[in-house]
């Protein structure tokens, strides 16, 4: 039987960043839901990427004194090195500078003016640059952005522009006819009242006060305007082609099942979206959740504000299923949750450390020392099994109930309520009594088994939210995952079975003191990464970050050797890190007309996402030689300060592939 399909795919990040836990958690709660899915036996597929073009993007980029390749490139880097380091499944990680999808939002841009939904016009109005926005006077907010807040400036220049009326009645009925579409119902009503019924006005789809964009085909002095282009990139990932050969793989999966997006946007995704498949007589993605935001004590994250917490520092202190434990079960469905750091630490050890990890070991260890880690169900059953396992057989569908609301927060609830439950059991049972009547060793080993067997369903329905986890506690009670049909079955764990000898701690306590000093420790080194960013050093003028270094004098050479040495600007054009090394990434470096393999040294500090496109400089009459197991062709100069930082030797202005370095 053919499993049935669910694409689910979150909102691309936009690269202006490092992405900070507000923006990383809708990653996390997109994989949780996937996972789930695929526990079901659904046929997932997850996308996730980066949005990539537009003028914060151009402008960001000079003000560093790089290109907006190189910094859309070293961007888009960090953030899907963030989405690794949460241990994130999606299947494809897009890139909206990628050709595939840069040919297709031409092909339907130009299909959209063929069609009369796109014309040519006139744009004046207010322009918001951080949210790449155009508003009328009567939509700000005492003269600035309604959305960020930010300053607007007064816009003048041609563009294209969509008939967004045209197809509003429509896209008003659909909405009405289907109350799943817009989630949760808030939002629907938000869209409805505040836009669609007032009236839509047409919508601008090219600019051409920037270049930093997809040329319009046929008139390039313009580039498609950003969500035209961003917001294909959920058909043109999975293979939309608008001459009309799409892949299998796009007539498999949509409509999408699910768009996963953060409440800010839900406008673009409700009404642009729709109306723009609408024109393209596509089938509407199933339903649209705009979730809330992640919010410090003190408001919305920022890095002007100081209050901005990254992800990889969370999974520092407190691990990577820690930190997904807490942002999916602390936000809640419709309303703003809040993190900090002191309610993380409080979380850590109530419900990690105490409810599931010391359930765990408690387990596990009475199991070593009163059978010698054999668990068997010897059926000497008492008051209260029954009700103990109803408990445990019942949570598999109220987690299924709350996943289909898409209450992810109320389904872990659920699974802790299943832990809660076998603590409970241990205090009723009192297997440190049992241990004492030789008469009872059968009822004891029975509760250990009831144990064992409550804490392994529970851990097999924490898979989505906490995957690392539940394979430790499934190592340690040695045996596999089951079928998510079993899960509400008791009773199937093989009795006689062995679980580790040796329990593992899951959670360690934490003391608050102790993490707030390690806390305030981070505040320096985000602050100077800030700074450095805010006024390019970090690009511009390396020398000014840190102090002068001086290195021991090598002999002199003279110019005849100098001149053995052939230098030249080279482009990498691919990059992939070598197999059993931990320190080395192979390029495939585009000389001119030329094409050399360098193996490089610098894995530690360059993921091969951040190499691809940079223009390097290269040793290029280097003798080849094989570094573990793979022949290197030449040398890509890198520059390494005091502390063994590395920095790829770039040059200061745009220069061609194969440029002599003299």
């Amino acid at each position: 039987m053919e499993k049935q399909k669910y694409y689910i795919s979150t909102a691309i990040a936009y690269t202006s960043g490092k992405p900070h836990i507000g923006n990383t958690y809708e990653i996390i709660l997109a994989d949780s839901i996937a996972r789930f899915k695929r526990m079901q036996g659904y046929d997932v597929y997850f996308q996730t990427g980066t949005d990539e073009h537009g003028q914060k993007i151009e402008q960001k980029a000079e003000d560093l004194g790089v290109t907006p390749k190189e910094l859309v490139d070293n961007v888009s880097g960090q953030i899907k090195r963030i989405w690794d380091l949460m241990n994130t499944s999606y299947d494809k990680f897009i890139r909206t500078t990628d050709h595939d999808h840069e040919v297709q939002v031409q092909k339907i841009f130009k299909k959209l003016y063929d069609q009369g939904d796109i014309y040519k016009g006139f744009y004046e109005g207010l322009y918001c640059t951080e949210c790449e926005s155009f508003y009328t006077e009567s939509q700000l907010a005492d003269g600035k952005c309604p959305e960020c807040g930010s300053e607007v400036t007064s816009t003048k220049e041609e563009a294209y522009f969509f008939k967004m009326s045209k197809y509003a009645p429509r896209l008003i009925d659909y909405i009405n006819e289907h109350p799943e579409f817009i989630q949760p119902a808030s939002r629907k009503n938000e869209m409805i009242n505040n836009f669609l019924k007032p009236g839509l006005q047409d919508l601008c789809v090219s600019r051409t006060s920037f270049s930093w964009g997809i040329p319009v085909s046929f008139d390039p002095k313009h580039v498609v305007y950003v969500w035209l282009d961003a917001l294909t990139n959920y058909i043109t990932g999975i293979g939309y082609d608008c001459d009309g050969n799409s892949s299998d793989q796009f007539k498999k999966y949509w409509p999408a099942d699910l768009h996963l997006i953060g409440k800010d946007i839900v406008r673009f995704h409700t009404i642009y979206w729709p109306i723009f498949l609408m024109a393209l007589d596509l089938p509407l993605p199933k339903q649209i959740f705009g979730h809330p935001w992640l919010l410090q004590n003190d408001g919305k994250m920022s890095k002007s504000k100081g209050n901005v917490i990254y992800a990889d520092d969370l999974a520092d202190l407190f691990g990577v299923d820690a930190v997904r434990y807490f942002v999916l079960h602390e936000m809640p469905f419709e309303n703003d949750g809040v993190i900090t750091w002191e309610l993380m630490v409080e979380r850590m050890n109530s419900e990690l450390a105490n409810t599931l990890g010391n359930l765990v070991n408690r387990t596990i260890s009475m199991s070593n020392k009163y059978f010698g880690g054999v668990v068997n169900d010897t059926g000497a059953s008492e008051d209260p099994d029954d009700e103990f396992k109803s408990v445990v057989t019942s949570t598999r569908s109220k987690v299924e109930a709350k996943m289909k609301e898409l209450r992810v927060a109320d389904a872990i609830t659920e699974i802790f309520n299943l832990f809660k439950r076998c603590n409970k059991y241990i205090d009723e049972t009192m297997p440190w009594v049992l241990a004492k009547d030789p008469n009872k060793k059968d009822r004891l080993s029975t509760v250990l088994y009831n144990l064992v067997e409550g804490i392994c369903i529970g851990t097999n329905l924490l898979e989505p939210y906490m995957p690392e986890t539940t394979e430790r506690i499934l190592s340690q009670l040695n045996i596999g995952k089951r079928a998510y049909d079993d899960l509400s079955m008791f009773g199937l764990y093989p009795s006689g079975t062995k679980v580790t000898d040796k329990p593992e701690i899951l959670f360690k306590r934490l003391d608050v003191r102790e993490t707030m000093d390690k806390v305030e420790a981070l505040k320096p080194i985000h602050r100077e990464s800030k700074e450095n960013q805010d006024s390019g050093q970090d690009t511009k003028d390396p020398d000014k970050r840190k102090p002068v270094i001086d290195i021991e004098s090598k002999e002199e050479i003279t110019i005849d050797d100098f001149d053995k040495m052939q230098f030249q600007v080279g482009e990498i054009i691919s990059c992939e890190a070598v197999k059993k090394s931990r320190k080395l990434l192979c390029s495939q470096v585009k000389i001119g007309s030329r094409v050399k393999q360098i193996v490089s040294g610098i894995k530690a500090h360059y993921t091969p996402e951040e190499m691809v496109g940079k223009k390097v400089m290269v040793l290029v009459n280097l003798k080849p030689a094989k570094l573990a197991g793979v022949i290197s062709e030449g040398m890509i100069l890198c520059s390494e300060d005091t502390d063994g930082n590395l920095s790829l030797v770039i040059p200061e202005k745009k220069m061609p592939s194969g440029a002599e370095i003299c």
